[in-house]
């Protein structure tokens, strides 16, 4: 896999303005076809687990799913995050 990147890297640097639009545009592509294929494994009900960016571990009840991001409440607190499904971690299945 590094390798891989390493070769990706390379080409990128190779590349003009036009050709690094392209990439950009199929980089944001496969992300939301990654996306919208993770939020395929959850359901409403679902105990689910997030870390943010500041590294705290979220845990809380799926409430709503969209195309993209899951709505995830919070039992301690009743916070409502919107948490794409790819940082996601299924830990039950509820109800």
């Amino acid at each position: 896999m590094t390798n891989l990147v390493t070769k990706a890297t390379e080409l990128v640097y190779q590349m003009d303005n036009d050709q690094l639009n392209q990439l950009i545009e199929a980089v944001k592509l496969k992300r939301t076809h990654l996306s919208r294929q993770a939020v395929q494994d959850f359901l409403v009900g679902d105990v689910v687990s997030f870390t943010q960016r500041d590294g705290t571990q979220r845990s809380g009840r799926i409430t709503k799913i969209n195309r993209k991001y899951i709505i995830v409440k919070e039992s301690a607190t009743g916070t409502q995050w919107r948490v794409p499904g790819t940082m996601l971690t299924k830990l039950g299945v509820g109800a």
